[in-house]
C-alpha cells in the first residue's frame, strides 16, 4: 500500500476571519479559512483549498490587480507571498506587528500595509527573480491610533487611510508638490471604510456609528504637480527624515522616505496651492437598536454603489453621492465581518465569522449565487458514502451536513437534532444517513427527498454517544452514556427491538461485523462484548482489555478486530477465537502539545493521551489512528510499526500546538495564561469556569484545542478524511509524482512497447506498459487496441495484470470521456475473469468500489444531460406544433380570401355578360 497521501482539500469551513477578495474576472471568491485560503469557483460550483498555510490565523489578504499574486498576513504580522497560479509560496516576510489591511495599487507596482498608526508603502514584487521581494519605499505617519482601512485612486497617485482616532488621511504616493498629506475629520467613531470616487480625488468616509461623509476636492487628479528635483534634496516643512531607527526596515535594505503628517496641514510653497477638501454633505443610516454598529463597507466605483454591513446581520445598498437606498436585507442574525464586491458590480460577498458563513448575493435579481456555512462548533463525526462521492458530518452545533467531495461544497443540511451530534453513518444503499445525538434521539434521513423519515428513541431518556448500522441496513444500534445499555431498532418499522444490558460503564463505541450479524461494543468497563444478532441477542464473546475501551473497529473482511484503550494501546483480536493477535503502543506517537494553561510538560501530558479514532484501510493491511493531537498515524498491522505520521495542522492560533513553553509569555509570576489579573481583558486566553459546558462561549472566550475526533478511509482507498478543529481535512494520493515500476528489466522501454503496438501484439504491449507503470504510456496503449479485439485481449492477459488493468480503467474512467470504450474493457475483464477475481474479492474490493464510483458519477451526469435534452426536445416539439397550428389558421384565412376574390371575379364576369345581352 502506498502512503504518499497529501493534503488535497479542506471541507466543513468556508470562512473564519479576515477580508474576502474576488478574482480579477469576478467569478471566484477567495476566503481565508483559519491559516489557509480557499478559492470558491462560483461559475463551476467548486472549491479548492490551497496547499499553503501561515503560522497563525490569517488576518488580511491582499490580491494583486492581475489576480496572480496574493499576500497573506497572519495575526502576528508574518506574511507570505503566494502565487495563485502555481499555488506555491514565493516569499516570506515579517512585519513584526499585527497588520490591519493590505492593498495593492491599481497599476500593481506598489502596495500599502497598515500596522499600528503607520502606513508602509512597498514596491510590489515584479516578474524578475530578486532576493527581497518586498522593498520599503515610504513610511507615512499621521494617525494617532490604529489604522483600519486603505483605498487607492484609480491612477495610483494617492491613497487614503482610515483610523480608529476618527480621522482619515490622504497621502501622496509620489512626491507631489501640492499634496503631501491631508487630514480629514467630521466623524465621531472609528472609520470603517474610506473610498475614492472614480477618476477623482473626491472621497467617501464611513464610520462605525453609521455616518457617511462626502468630501469634495478642489483639484483633479491631473492637477497634481511633481516636486522639482532640487527641492527634493533638502528637507521640506511638514516632511522630516527619520533619524532614529524605528525598526521599519531591515539591515541591508533601503530605509525609504519618512513622511510625517500634522493636523494643521503642510505649509504652502510659493507658486503652489495645496489640495484642499470640503465636506459636501453628511448622511446617517437609520439604525435600530443600540448595538447595531456598522461593521463592514465596500464601494464599487463604476456604478457608485456603496454596500454596508451591520452587527445585526443587515446590509444596505446605497447609490452615492445622493445616498439613495437601493436595497436592504437581513441575511443573518450575527455580525457581518467583511464585505466585498466583484469587478462587474453584480455580486456582493459577505463573511460572518460568528457562524462561519460565506454568502454571495446578486443584488439585481435579489438571489443567492453562493450560500455555504460550516459547523460553527467542532465537528464530531464523519462517514463516507459507499461509492465514495459524499461525506456526511455531524457537529456540536446539532447539524448533519452532506458534502460533495468533487466540488467540496455542502448540498444539504439537516437541523432536526437539538444537541450535539456524536456519530453519523451511511446505510449500504448510500441514500440513507443515520445520526445519533446527545438529545436522546437517533434519526434517519433520506437523501432522495431530503427529510427525516425515522426517529428512534429509548423508553427512558438517554444520551447516545455511539452508533452502528448492520450491513443490510435493517438494524440500527446505539449506545448510551448514562444507562450503560445498547438499544436495537428496526429500520423498517422504527420500533425498539431489544435493549442489550451487561456493560458496567458507558458504551463508547459500536461496530457491526461486515460479513456476519455480530455487533461489537466497547465500554469503559474494560471489556468488548460481541453480540449475536441472530441468536436471541445473546453475548457471544467477552474480550477483556487492560484499560478503558474507547473505540472498536472491524477489518473489512471481518476476521480481525482493533480496539483502542485509554492507556494509549491498540490491540488486535480474532473475533472467532477471542484471542489477542497483537498490539501497538502508540502513546509516544501522539506527541501531544502543551496547552497554555498546563502546569506540566508536553512529554508528561502525552502519557495520559490515547487514540480516540480508528479506521482500517481498504485492504486491511494498515490502520489509521488519531486522537487529541495534531498528528494522525498510519500503522502496518502485521509488522506493528509506524509507517507514517501526518501533521493535521501547524496553526499556532490553536491550543496545544507547541511542545515547549513560549518564553515571551513568561513573567515573574509565571505564564501569562495562568495569571488571574487581566483575565477577560484584551485578546488573551481566559481560564474556563467550573460548570461551563463545552462550546459555551457566553461567559468566557476560549482558545480552541487541536484534536482529531473521527477518521475514515475512502472506500476506494485513494484518500482518507479527518474531522479536526480546523475542519474536514481530505488527504489523497498524488499518483502523478510516484514512479513504481513492476518487474522491470533492460528490455522494457517505451520504444519496445510501441514496437509491440505496431506489430498488433496488443496483450504483450499492455503487459510491457504495466511493467513500466507510466500512466500516460499505459493509456496510449489501451486506447490503441481496436474495439473488436478487447474481449480477445482480456482473455489472454496473465492473472496479475487483470487486476492492474481493472484498477487503471477505474482511475481513467473518472476523468476520461471515452465512456463506451472503457466500459467495454471493464465488462470484458469482469465477465471473462470473474472466477479469478472472485477468489481475491477482498484485495480488489477498493478497485471495484472505485469503478462503481466512476460509473455512478457518469450515470448521474448523463442522466441530467438526457433529462435536459428531453426537456428541450419536448419544448421544441410543442413550439413547432403551436407554430403549425398558427400557420394552418393563417392558411385557412388566406384560402378564404382567395375564394372570395375568385367569387367576386365570377360575379363581375356574369354581370358583364348580362349587360351585353341587354344592350
Amino acid at each position: 500500500m502506498k502512503f504518499a497521501y497529501k493534503f488535497s482539500n479542506l471541507l466543513g469551513a468556508v470562512y473564519r476571519h479576515g477580508n474576502l477578495s474576488f478574482s480579477k474576472d469576478g467569478n471566484s471568491v477567495i476566503s481565508p479559512v483559519g491559516n489557509r485560503i480557499s478559492v470558491f469557483d462560483l461559475k463551476n460550483n467548486k472549491s479548492e483549498t490551497l496547499p499553503v498555510s501561515t503560522t497563525k490565523n490569517i488576518a488580511c489578504v491582499g490580491l494583486s490587480p492581475d489576480g496572480n499574486l496574493a499576500i497573506l498576513v497572519d495575526e502576528d504580522g508574518a506574511a507570505l507571498l503566494v502565487s495563485l497560479i502555481t499555488k506555491a509560496v514565493l516569499h516570506h516576510y515579517h512585519f513584526h506587528k499585527p497588520v490591519a489591511s493590505v492593498r495593492f495599487s491599481p497599476d500593481g507596482r506598489k502596495f500599502v500595509v497598515t500596522k499600528d498608526n503607520v502606513a508602509l508603502m512597498y514596491h510590489a514584487p515584479g516578474k524578475n527573480r530578486e532576493f527581497n521581494a518586498f522593498v520599503l519605499d515610504k513610511t507615512y505617519f499621521g494617525p494617532y491610533d490604529e489604522t483600519t482601512c486603505i483605498d487607492w485612486t484609480d491612477d495610483s497617485k494617492c491613497f487614503v487611510v482610515g483610523s480608529k482616532d476618527m480621522s482619515t488621511w490622504v497621502f501622496g504616493a509620489e512626491r507631489w508638490a501640492n499634496l503631501i498629506y491631508y487630514s480629514l475629520g467630521g466623524h465621531k467613531d472609528i472609520i470603517v471604510g474610506c473610498f475614492f470616487e472614480k477618476d477623482s480625488l473626491d472621497l467617501y468616509t464611513v464610520s462605525q456609528d453609521g455616518a457617511i461623509c462626502v468630501w469634495e476636492s478642489d483639484t483633479e487628479l491631473d492637477g497634481l504637480v511633481l516636486r522639482k528635483t532640487q527641492e527634493t534634496k533638502r528637507p521640506v516643512e511638514g516632511e522630516e527624515e527619520e533619524e532614529e531607527d524605528r525598526g521599519e526596515g531591515e539591515e541591508g535594505q533601503p530605509r525609504g522616505e519618512v513622511i510625517r503628517g500634522k493636523t494643521d496641514g503642510p505649509v504652502e510653497k510659493e507658486g503652489t496651492k495645496n489640495v484642499r477638501y470640503k465636506q459636501r454633505s453628511k448622511h446617517f443610516f437609520n439604525k435600530e437598536g443600540n448595538f447595531n454598529n456598522l461593521t463592514a463597507a465596500a464601494f464599487h466605483k463604476p456604478t457608485h454603489i456603496l454596500v454596508t454591513g451591520f452587527a445585526s446581520g443587515v446590509f444596505h445598498l446605497h447609490e452615492l453621492p445622493d445616498f439613495n437606498l437601493i436595497h436592504s436585507l437581513s441575511i443573518s442574525d450575527r455580525r457581518i465581518s467583511t464585505v466585498s464586491i466583484n469587478s462587474s458590480g453584480d455580486w456582493i460577498g459577505f463573511g460572518c465569522s460568528g457562524l462561519g458563513q460565506l454568502l454571495v448575493w446578486e443584488w439585481q435579481s435579489e438571489s443567492y449565487v453562493f450560500k455555504q456555512q460550516g459547523h460553527f462548533n467542532s465537528m464530531a463525526a464523519l462517514c463516507y458514502s459507499p461509492d465514495g462521492q459524499y461525506i456526511a458530518t455531524g457537529g456540536d452545533d446539532g447539524k448533519v451536513k452532506v458534502w460533495n467531495i468533487s466540488s467540496g461544497l455542502c448540498f444539504v443540511t439537516f437541523t432536526e437534532h437539538t444537541s450535539s451530534v456524536t456519530n453519523v453513518t451511511f446505510a449500504s444503499s448510500g441514500f440513507v444517513i443515520v445520526s445519533a445525538s446527545l438529545d436522546g434521539t437517533v434519526r434517519a434521513f433520506d437523501l432522495h427527498r431530503y427529510r427525516n423519515f425515522r426517529t428512534f428513541t429509548s423508553p427512558r431518556p438517554a444520551q447516545f454517544s455511539s452508533l452502528a448500522l448492520d450491513p443490510s441496513g435493517d438494524l440500527v444500534s446505539a449506545g448510551a452514556q448514562d444507562s450503560f445499555e445498547v438499544y436495537i431498532w428496526s429500520m423498517q418499522t422504527g420500533r425498539l427491538l431489544e435493549v442489550l444490558g451487561g456493560h458496567e460503564g458507558p458504551v463508547s463505541c459500536l461496530c457491526f461485523s461486515p460479513v456476519q450479524s455480530v455487533l461489537a461494543s466497547v465500554s469503559w468497563d474494560k471489556t468488548v462484548r460481541l453480540w449475536d444478532m441472530l441468536d436471541s441477542w445473546q453475548t457471544k464473546e467477552t474480550l477483556r482489555l487492560t484499560s478503558d475501551g474507547l473505540v472498536v473497529s472491524y477489518r473489512p473482511d471481518g476476521k480481525e478486530l482493533a480496539v483502542a484503550t485509554l492507556d494509549g494501546e491498540i490491540s488486535f483480536w480474532n473475533p472467532q477465537s477471542a484471542n489477542q493477535t497483537g498490539s501497538i503502543s502508540g502513546r509516544h506517537d501522539l506527541q501531544m502539545g502543551r496547552r497554555e494553561t498546563d502546569k506540566i510538560t508536553a512529554k508528561q501530558s502525552a502519557k495520559a493521551k490515547s487514540f480516540t479514532a480508528l479506521c482500517y484501510s481498504a485492504d486491511g493491511e494498515s490502520i489509521l489512528a488519531g486522537g487529541q493531537s495534531k498528528f494522525v498515524c498510519i500503522y502496518h498491522i502485521r509488522e506493528q510499526i509506524l509507517m507514517k505520521k501526518f501533521e493535521i495542522s501547524c496553526n499556532l492560533s490553536l491550543d496545544a500546538m507547541e511542545e515547549l513553553l513560549d518564553r515571551r509569555k513568561m513573567t515573574e509570576f509565571g505564564s501569562l495564561a495562568l495569571v488571574d489579573e487581566g483575565v477577560g481583558d484584551g485578546d488573551g486566553v481566559e481560564l474556563s469556569l467550573p460548570g461551563v459546558r463545552k462550546g459555551d462561549m457566553s461567559s468566557r472566550r476560549f482558545k480552541p484545542e487541536i484534536r482529531v475526533s473521527s477518521l475514515r478511509f475512502s472506500p476506494t482507498g485513494r484518500s482518507w478524511a479527518a474531522t479536526s478543529t480546523e475542519g474536514l481535512m481530505i488527504y489523497s494520493l498524488d499518483g502523478a509524482l510516484v514512479f513504481d515500476p513492476f518487474d522491470l528489466d533492460l528490455d522494457v522501454t517505451p520504444a519496445s512497447v510501441r514496437r509491440q503496438l505496431r506489430q498488433a501484439e496488443w496483450a504483450a504491449a499492455i503487459v510491457l506498459a504495466f511493467r513500466l507503470n507510466e500512466n500516460a504510456l499505459t493509456q496510449e496503449v489501451v486506447e490503441a487496441v481496436p474495439y473488436q479485439q478487447i474481449p480477445v485481449v482480456c482473455s489472454s492477459l496473465p492473472d496479475v495484470y487483470v487486476e492492474k488493468l481493472l484498477d487503471f480503467i477505474a482511475s481513467v474512467l473518472e476523468r476520461c470521456g471515452h465512456l463506451q470504450f472503457y466500459l467495454t474493457w471493464a465488462q470484458s475483464l469482469l465477465t471473462q475473469n470473474g472466477q479469478k477475481l472472485k477468489s481475491r474479492s477482498g484485495a480488489i474490493l477498493p478497485t471495484i468500489q472505485s469503478l462503481q464510483k466512476s460509473i455512478q458519477r457518469h450515470f448521474e451526469d448523463l442522466s441530467k444531460l438526457c433529462d435536459w435534452n428531453m426537456y428541450n426536445i419536448r419544448y421544441a416539439v410543442a413550439m413547432s406544433k403551436q407554430r403549425g397550428v398558427k400557420r394552418t389558421a393563417e392558411d385557412v384565412l388566406c384560402d378564404n380570401e382567395d375564394e372570395e376574390g375568385s367569387d367576386s371575379e365570377v360575379l363581375s364576369e356574369a354581370s358583364l355578360e348580362e349587360t351585353d345581352m341587354l344592350m
